[in-house]
């Protein structure tokens, strides 16, 4: 039953997953410029990429004291891998989270990192997602996307959160970053060598290790269960969705930085 959730689940996102192999942000990459703009919206998807995560661990191990073994063994393999790879990963002999990377990435470009850090500055400081992504004043489709991410989140249910996790994020990574890469190539590759460094890391890590591990750990929690199979194939297509969405904001301000509209002022 879980192979036939599988496909008949991959079927539903067909669509949607061509459409954003399609969206227009790829070709409009054409300057440094843009690239800026672009990180600085997609930043705060590679951010609350590792609410998604963690919230899976939170769900599927036991990440408390006193420690009792939870679920399925198999599942809590999978999960800590990932984890494992995406907040400490090894780049150039020394430990880093993907997030991290990314945000030396921007600043070796010269992007803007105030929105974000006034973010993660202020749940550090204890304050709540959704008033800390109000009071950023960063870009408003990528605040949108995050608040669409802790709304799966707050669904409280494994499957559902590792559905979006597996074909919002894990699966479509490899297609959207080579070609994003491909985009990124044309230009001055010094000024991008961190960031393609984390494309390329993500196009094979998630490709060869993380995608199938995602999947086989969706099959579980899914099983025989059609309910389960369908809020799971809603919750991909809300995140793939709201990919199209921050995607077509990013666009949208590019376009108007090249007309001359004055960007909003950050955090």
């Amino acid at each position: 039953m879980s192979a036939i959730g599988m496909y008949k689940l991959l079927r539903r996102l067909e669509p949607v997953r061509a459409q954003l192999c399609r969206h227009s942000v790829y070709e409009n990459l054409q300057s440094i410029e843009d690239i800026r703009i672009f990180m600085e919206h997609h930043v705060f998807a590679v951010w609350d990429f590792m609410s998604l995560l963690k919230s899976l661990q939170g769900e599927l191990t036991c990440v408390k004291v006193p420690w009792i073994p939870i679920g399925s063994p198999r599942i809590r393999r999978l999960i800590n891998e990932i984890v494992l790879a995406e907040e400490t990963d090894q780049i150039d002999d020394r430990p880093i989270s993907h997030f991290e990377l990314y945000h030396s990435a921007m600043t070796e470009i010269g992007a803007d990192v105030r929105s974000i850090d006034a973010v993660v500055t202020a749940v550090r400081g204890g304050t709540a997602v959704e008033v800390a992504l109000r009071e950023c004043n960063g870009p408003v489709g990528a605040r949108a996307f995050v608040a669409k991410t802790f709304e799966i989140i707050s669904s409280a249910k494994p499957h559902m959160i590792a559905a979006a996790f597996t074909f919002g994020r894990e699966e479509p990574i490899p297609n959207m970053f080579r070609t994003l890469v491909d985009a990124l190539v044309r230009h001055e590759k010094t000024k991008l060598k961190s960031l393609i460094a984390y494309l390329d890391r993500h196009i094979g890590l998630d490709e060869d290790h993380h995608t199938p591990m995602a999947v086989e750990m969706l099959a579980e929690l899914c099983g025989a269960d059609s309910t389960r199979w369908e809020e799971a194939a809603q919750a991909a297509i809300t995140a793939l969705s709201a990919r199209m969405s921050l995607w077509s904001t990013a666009v949208s301000e590019i376009s108007l930085a090249r007309m001359g509209v004055p960007r909003r002022q950050a955090a």
